[in-house]
């Protein structure tokens, strides 16, 4: 196993570099640069811009931006400059890099935790009324996007007096110390976000649990337990739940980068602390080097996550050990 992980992590070096290299070269497909938006300024003459995007380095070929950044991110752990906020690259996404992490494992956790056992209900009791409504309600999660759901909540809070809506926290406990007030003032604004986000995940998770189970039901072993008289417990938790789970873990790997970049609008709409508007503004401003680097961060979790994805399926199916 651990020259399967050191096989893995040095398989990801030379992947990481393609896709900066072409992360950035299609960043610079964009027509313009940064420095136009001061040529939309009458203080600002051409010459000033021309000044400005010679400071930046923005004057030289693409090629030679792109090794200039990566040879700092090699010899310096530099990810360069933010443009638009006149900070180093680390020290924007740092700011931000928390919360997104937060709100995305909490949401993913909620999103197992609700799932999972509702995928093994409907495939167990799939002629219910409960099975019928659960995957009523999983077709409507699917069909809603996540901003439009976070508008509904919005406007429901608001319809019955509640304040607790945009953000993480209500101005008076923003920058202040932690204590259970704030905990709690927390958790009143956290849960839209996480329900909004979380509502996709859950009707994705869900079905894809049931066709697991069901899949698993029909198999010889299951029948077999069943024949020899094994407790219903029994059989559900350690011979289908435990092989049914197995495509689900995989597709936990693949969550992670889009729980964290995938809620662009969404972060908008709510007003969120998370790198998804920062993602935004960056393309949408040529804030070349920010872009670069968090679309890297989503690259870095994704092979991160299917790293994990495969320590956890070799753990949960001793049968991927010896493959």
């Amino acid at each position: 196993m651990l020259n399967f992980v050191i096989r893995r992590v040095l398989g990801m070096i030379p992947t990481l570099l393609i896709i900066s290299a072409l992360c950035f070269f299609v960043i610079k497909l964009q027509p313009g640069s940064f420095t136009d938006q001061f040529l939309e300024d009458p203080r600002f003459t051409r010459e000033t811009a021309a000044a400005i995007s010679r400071q930046l380095g923005l004057d030289q070929p693409p090629v030679i931006q792109y090794l200039h950044w990566l040879w700092g991110v090699i010899t310096r752990l530099d990810f360069g400059y933010s443009f638009l906020q006149n900070r180093p690259v680390v020290t924007v996404i740092g700011e931000l890099l928390g919360w997104t992490v937060f709100v995305a494992l909490i949401t993913l956790l909620v999103s197992w935790v609700v799932a999972i056992p509702l995928g093994i209900y409907t495939a167990f009791r799939r002629h219910s009324a409960g099975a019928q409504v659960a995957n009523v309600l999983g077709y409507v999660g699917l069909a809603i996007p996540d901003f439009l759901a976070a508008l509904l909540l919005v406007a429901l809070v608001l319809k019955f007096g509640g304040q607790n809506v945009g953000g993480l926290f209500s101005p008076r406990y923003i920058g202040v110390p932690w204590s259970w007030p704030r905990v709690l003032d927390l958790l009143n604004h956290l849960w839209i976000p996480v329900l909004a986000v979380g509502l996709e995940g859950v009707a994705g998770l869900m079905r894809q649990m049931r066709a697991s189970m069901l899949d698993v039901l029909g198999q010889d072993y299951v029948r077999t337990a069943r024949a020899k008289g094994v407790a219903s417990n029994r059989v559900v938790w350690k011979h289908a739940v435990r092989n049914a789970i197995n495509p689900l873990i995989s597709l936990a790997g693949l969550s992670l980068p889009s729980l964290i970049s995938g809620t662009i609008i969404i972060s908008i709409v709510l007003n969120l602390p998370t790198i998804g508007p920062l993602l935004y503004d960056s393309l949408v401003n040529k804030d070349q080097y920010t872009a670069l680097t968090l679309l890297m961060l989503s690259a870095f979790l994704l092979l991160i996550g299917n790293l994990l994805a495969d320590v956890a399926l070799a753990w949960a199916d001793p049968r991927v050990r010896y493959a």
